[in-house]
């Protein structure tokens, strides 16, 4: 009875695990990757296809749980050398390395699988959407901008949201990608900001810690100044409506409040920066996105 109790998962594990992955920071991503299924389905057949929708959410939430599991693995050491992170459940016990690699290894599994339901294509290039995301938490130890890796592993998502619909590619989603990816590596250098002094301390790179706040900020505006003609962009290539444009006057008002609230002399907001205003403006996006799809004819 002892041997047999204690293979069934606790719930405390499963708990931890969606803690130590932070599962609710999904709608940073995933919303793109929506916009870009359902232009796809809207080109293809003005129809919501549901169920390759779900398939592309589980592959979202099972790749981005892999890489955030991964990412707390490779990084617990130095997780543990620095105050603000030093609560994450791999220093403190709460989570054992086995059971988060065994919690990496069964996302990663859930989405192979979704993808090789997709079709082919999406099969195929899952390797290459999985390498970034391993890459990422070493790049700093090896160079300044890991915000680049960051940002490529990001732009993977709306490229295969119109991959799982159309089984070709798209030029238009690496429009959407890139903006994904910029806008996000863009937030990361202003979280980045809040670890310069323990990363000089203990030897990890980035932008924050080598060339400083004040120009980890500029590169954040800047990052998101080219968001915003990249979203544009996508808007001119697949003929975006009224709404859609309305969506992307509501992201460049977010954008500028976000850069108001964060200063090179002022961190004291860059939590509400990060969680609430970047949340904010993926789902303000697709729900501008969506309805600009659905006045123009795609069916639910």
């Amino acid at each position: 009875m002892t041997s047999a109790s204690a293979a069934i998962p606790q719930p405390g594990r499963t708990k931890a695990f969606l803690r130590l992955v932070m599962i609710e920071h999904s709608v940073f991503a995933l919303p793109f990757a929506y916009i870009a299924s359902l232009t796809a389905m809207y080109q293809w057949d003005r129809n919501v296809h549901w169920g390759r929708l779900l398939l592309v959410t589980v592959c979202m939430v099972g790749l981005r749980t892999f890489a955030m599991a991964v990412n707390r693995i490779i990084d617990r050491e130095i997780d543990a050398r620095n105050p603000r992170t030093a609560h994450r459940e791999l220093v403190t016990g709460a989570m054992s390395v086995k059971h988060a690699w065994t919690g990496a290894l069964i996302a990663l599994a859930v989405f192979l699988g979704a993808a090789a339901l997709l079709n082919p294509l999406c099969l195929a290039l899952a390797p290459v959407a999985v390498i970034p995301m391993v890459v990422y938490p070493y790049g700093k130890r090896f160079t300044n901008f890991p915000q680049a890796i960051l940002g490529l592993a990001q732009a993977m998502g709306p490229v295969g949201g119109w991959l799982a619909v159309s089984g070709s590619w798209s030029w238009e989603a690496v429009i959407l990608g890139l903006a994904v990816g910029v806008w996000i590596g863009g937030f990361d250098l202003i979280y980045a900001c809040q670890d310069v002094e323990t990363d000089r301390e203990i030897g990890v790179m980035s932008v924050p810690a080598r060339f400083g706040v004040p120009a980890a900020i500029w590169g954040a505006r800047v990052c998101h100044a080219v968001t915003t003609a990249l979203f544009v962009w996508y808007a001119l290539a697949t003929g975006a409506g009224a709404f859609f444009w309305l969506g992307l006057l509501i992201v460049a008002g977010a954008f500028l409040y976000e850069h108001t609230i964060v200063r090179p002399h002022d961190l004291s907001r860059v939590n509400r920066a990060f969680f609430s205003v970047n949340g904010f403006i993926g789902i303000a996006l697709f729900g501008c996105a969506l309805l600009d799809l659905l006045v123009r004819g795609l069916t639910v």
